[in-house]
């Protein structure tokens, strides 16, 4: 198995006739991958450390289909363990029950750095682009409101613009209804902070913002491409000083090269506390991951669906699992299913859905809100991570679909090893 869209990303010293001779290209390892029902890729990844010590540049991949075997492009992500990513391809998923992969040992290889997954840095901003086709845009300089609007609502460190696949750009700064609203952004709203309320997310209030503070890595690779940024949550009315930091946040963006219409790219947020005080995330019904949809998008020709089986009418409030949101756009359908881990606080989280009549028109606005019914008490000294998936398509997908594109998401396929 091959993706079409990369050749080759790994280039083999072996002929793929003599990888089975003696002494050429040694079988370290087997996967054996039992699929769940999808046409979606899948991210695969194993724990390295546990298989081989072998450096990265003396492993290899393939696909085994009979007497056939195919290069597959794979990473190597570098942590407290080595963990080998690759990509199962949506087609053969659509047609087989079960894959199988061998890791090889063979002579160092060179790599082929031409990735279709890339970033580029331009003029204060990060894009991440697909085969030469912008995803997603992180903003880490200060982008200021239009010209005439308080400067108190400037921001750094949220993502706008995304594109479907088509171009379409999916989301909206600066809306003259809310002027705080980003793109897609993590703030939250009311936080207890060393005996004061702050409010981070209504940043009018001058209580508090969140800003770009620095890169922490930036990755390209032949299965994803992305990057990690530290951001500060900022007290703004700190009696003592101009300002203190009372949260910091790790933004690990990664987007994955799963297919030519589709973007399917991974948010996770990692919050500690900067100070030896605790922070308390007060319940309130917003708060937390949010995303502000273009202005294209109203009661007349968008739709909300969630996994409970809500929709505009009835979301607001409830818990699920996904929730998928499309619309008309420039003469065309595109959309955006928002995924939610078991694993985050609060799971199935409750969701923020503004109403039909929103603004008069129906302004599509969509949270996943831990807060919304409860508090969040975040300790010093420890991390707290919310994990998000969003697949981004132009068209529409089905319910179906999207449960099995999140049941990957949350349960991934199991991996047999075996030497």
């Amino acid at each position: 198995m091959i993706n079409k869209r990369v050749l080759p990303i790994i280039l083999f010293l072996f002929s793929l006739a003599g990888i089975g001779q003696a002494g050429y290209a040694q079988r370290i390892a087997v996967f054996r991958v039992t699929l769940n029902q999808s046409d979606v890729g899948i991210p695969l990844n194993v724990d390295l450390d546990k298989i081989t010590y072998a450096p990265d540049s003396t492993v290899s991949l393939v696909a085994v289909a009979g007497n056939r075997r195919s290069p597959v492009p794979f990473q190597v992500e570098h942590g407290y363990h080595r963990v080998l990513w690759w990509i199962a391809d949506g087609k053969e998923q659509s047609s087989r029950k079960q894959l199988t992969f061998e890791l090889l040992k063979s002579p160092a290889s060179r790599k082929d750095e031409n990735y279709p997954v890339r970033l580029q840095d331009e003029n204060g901003a990060l894009i991440i682009s697909d085969q030469g086709k912008n995803v997603l845009q992180y903003n880490y300089k200060t982008v200021y409101p239009p010209k005439g609007v308080d400067t108190v609502f400037k921001r750094s460190g949220f993502i706008h613009p995304l594109w479907s696949p088509e171009g379409n750009v999916l989301t909206r700064v600066n809306p003259p209804d809310h002027r705080h609203h980003v793109g897609i952004w993590n703030p939250w709203t009311d936080v207890q902070f060393e005996g004061r309320m702050v409010d981070f997310w209504n940043i009018g209030d001058k209580k508090g913002t969140v800003r770009f503070a620095r890169f922490i890595a930036k990755n390209e690779g032949p299965v994803y491409s992305g990057f990690k940024a530290l951001q500060e949550h900022v007290v703004l009315n700190d009696p003592t000083v101009k300002e203190k930091v009372a949260l910091n946040e790790v933004w690990d963006i990664r987007v994955y090269n799963i297919s030519e219409n589709m973007w399917l790219w991974d948010f996770t947020s990692i919050l500690n506390c900067a100070t030896p005080d605790p922070v308390l995330l007060r319940e309130y019904r917003y708060g937390g991951f949010g995303f502000r949809a273009t202005e294209q998008w109203d009661n007349q020709n968008s739709e909300v669906l969630t996994s409970a089986g809500k929709t505009r009418k009835d979301a607001d409030a409830t818990r699920a699992r996904w929730c998928m949101i499309d619309g008309a756009i420039n003469n065309g359908h595109s959309g955006i299913l928002f995924m939610d881990y078991p694993a985050n606080y609060n799971f199935p989280e409750p969701m923020r859905i503004w109403p039909e009549n929103m603004n008069g028109r129906g302004d599509v606005f969509f949270s996943f809100s831990p807060t919304r019914n409860t508090d969040w008490d975040l300790r010093p000294d420890k991390n707290y991570v919310l994990k998000y998936r969003m697949l981004v398509y132009d068209g529409t997908i089905t319910k179906e679909k999207a449960e099995q594109v999140w049941q990957n998401f949350a349960h991934p396929p199991g991996i047999q090893i075996s030497k």
